[in-house]
């Protein structure tokens, strides 16, 4: 092992879980060298919240993940909390504000938590390479690996990929820790796009396509039965199709040709209101309508009924309130697809978590080889959770190493 730089553990990838496994290793004695084909740290996180960072989730439980075995992050979860997170961040005199439904971001930039995670990597004397491309990976007969980069050999005796998923491919990402899983036989959750907008045929969405920009509260389910998946928040019409929290959430269930359903007015039982409200009611629906909703979608959800704009809702036949309010209540429409990986916040599907230690994130076929993070087959809901599951399994392998 005398040419090339050696090192007790090569990690792949610099982001959010990357930097974390390497700084746990690095100040546990290891010698730790940290690869990135990127030349700017972190570009991830910097986007992340706004440039804000939504960096966890306090209410965070195997329960907010997806996966073909959900249990399996249970024990690195539990292991390193939200807390335990936070507590670094006060070790920086980090401060950090909670936004909605535990969501936390720093109340100054994305690049406290950068600066974070480059400082605790400077206390473990991480090596760096930025700027740097892994052209082939080899496994010698001593178990160590040998990695042929853009900057010379690099020699370690375990190797962790944390290389994330295909989500904003724009920043680089790739399917590149895939193909090492496959590279060396391990089997592979097929990917595709999560926390991101549903698109819908042009023809059908022709004539709601003048709501782009209107929100609402909403509930979204897909589903049927014990497969039912539903959320509860806002919803943002766009040019193409969906967006807004609520579809991001609900995308990450949705299967291609099944519909979903949409309750647009949650807070109310519409059929029994209009009806009770209707006796010598001289206003007119899309008023009424007007007072609970944006009024451009009820412009629009009246002309789609073929309702107009003079309509008074004391001439509207009971039936015709309830055809109205049935719709409104269970609105299913059929996806045709997702906005892709150039709109998604994270990719669902990746290493199989049968192939991994739950405890160590090593993979059971080839000692001193782990998958950390977003190119593991567990993909977090929207709201931070994605972050802490980077955190957790950094340090679950970091401590092992």
């Amino acid at each position: 092992m005398s040419n090339g730089a050696v090192f007790d553990v090569a990690i792949i990838g610099a982001g959010a879980a990357g930097m974390m496994c390497a700084a746990v290793a690095g100040q546990r004695g290891r010698k730790v060298v940290l690869i990135d084909h990127a030349t700017k740290l972190a570009e991830k996180i910097r986007i992340s919240g706004g440039g804000r960072c939504n960096f966890t989730n306090l209410g965070t439980t195997h329960q907010q993940f997806i996966s073909n075995n959900v249990r399996f992050c249970r024990s690195a979860l539990s292991a390193y909390t939200p807390q335990d997170f936070l507590a670094l961040l006060a070790k920086y005199k980090v401060t950090w504000h909670e936004k909605h439904k535990g969501q936390l971001f720093c109340d100054h930039s994305s690049e406290d938590i950068i600066h974070v995670l480059r400082a605790e990597c400077e206390l473990g004397k991480v090596a760096w390479r930025m700027g740097c491309s892994v052209n082939d990976i080899s496994r010698q007969e001593d178990q160590s690996f040998v990695l042929q980069t853009s900057t010379g050999t690099i020699r370690a005796t375990k190797l962790v990929v944390a290389t994330g998923g295909m989500a904003i491919p724009q920043l680089g990402a790739s399917d590149y820790g895939m193909k090492i899983a496959r590279q060396f036989g391990l089997k592979v959750v097929e990917p595709r796009p999560a926390l991101v907008p549903l698109t819908f045929d042009a023809d059908t969405w022709r004539r709601f396509s003048t709501l782009a920009g209107v929100s609402l509260e909403t509930v979204v389910a897909t589903g049927a039965g014990k497969n039912k998946s539903f959320f509860h928040e806002d919803l943002l019409f766009t040019h193409k199709g969906l967006s807004g929290p609520a579809i991001l959430q609900i995308s990450s269930y949705w299967e291609p040709g099944s519909p979903i359903m949409l309750n647009l007015q949650p807070a109310l039982n519409l059929e029994s209101g209009l009806i009770e409200k209707k006796s010598g009611n001289r206003q007119q629906l899309l008023t009424v309508l007007g007072g609970m909703w944006p009024k451009r979608l009820a412009e629009c959800w009246l002309e789609n009924m073929g309702i107009t704009a003079d309509t008074r809702l004391a001439d509207m036949p009971d039936k015709k309130i309830r055809e109205l309010a049935a719709l409104i209540h269970d609105w299913q429409l059929i996806p045709t697809g997702t906005a892709g990986y150039k709109k998604a916040e994270v990719m669902k599907g990746g290493v199989d978590t049968a192939e991994l230690d739950q405890k160590t994130m090593q993979t059971k076929k080839l000692p001193g080889l782990y998958f950390i993070g977003e190119v593991v087959d567990v993909t977090g809901w929207l709201g931070g959770y994605n972050f802490q599951w980077a955190w957790a399994s950094g340090v679950a392998c970091g401590q092992t190493l």
